[in-house]
C-alpha cells in the first residue's frame, strides 16, 4: 500500500469513526481515500468541524440523507456536535434549503441519536464494521462480506 492511500485511509477512519479496510481494484475506493481523504480532507486550514459543517450542509441542501447519516453520526462520535447542535443546524438550514430537505436532516440526527442512546444503554459501542459496510453498499451496492 502506497503511502497516499495510508494517509487517506487514516484520515477516512479518524473522519467517521470507522475501520475501513483497504480496498483493492475498485477505481471509486481508489478516488474517494486518495483524493478525497489522502488530499482534501488532510489540508490544513480549516479543522474537521468546520469540514463536517460545510460537508453536513450540503448533503442536506442535496437532499442526501443517507450521506447526512452518515455525516450526523460521525459528528456525533468524534464529538464535534452535540445532538442539540446538530438540530439546531437543521432548523436554521430549513431556512435556506427548504423544509423537506430541513425536516429530513433533523430525522435524521433523532434516528441517530436515538440509534447511539440505544447502544449506549445496552452496554455495546456502535457497530463499526454495520457501519462500513452500510457506507460501501452505498457506494457500490454490496458489503465488504459479499463476494
Amino acid at each position: 500500500m502506497d503511502e497516499l492511500r495510508k494517509k487517506g485511509l487514516k484520515k477516512m477512519n479518524e473522519v467517521y469513526s470507522w475501520e475501513m479496510p483497504n480496498i483493492e481494484g475498485d477505481p471509486y475506493f481508489d478516488l474517494t481515500v486518495d483524493h478525497l481523504f489522502g488530499t482534501i480532507w488532510t489540508r490544513p486550514g480549516l479543522s474537521m468541524r468546520d469540514k463536517r459543517l460545510m460537508t453536513l450542509a450540503i448533503v442536506t441542501a442535496l437532499g442526501e440523507q443517507g450521506l447526512a447519516e452518515v455525516q450526523v453520526n460521525a459528528a456525533l462520535a468524534n464529538g464535534e456536535l452535540s445532538e442539540e447542535e446538530l438540530k439546531e443546524m437543521a432548523i436554521f438550514l430549513t431556512h435556506y434549503v427548504g423544509f423537506p430537505r430541513g425536516s429530513g436532516l433533523n430525522g435524521v440526527v433523532g434516528k441517530v441519536a436515538a440509534k447511539r442512546r440505544k447502544a449506549a444503554e445496552a452496554g455495546g459501542g456502535e457497530d463499526k464494521k454495520a457501519n462500513v459496510n452500510a457506507a460501501v453498499k452505498m457506494s457500490t451496492g454490496k458489503t465488504l462480506d459479499d463476494e
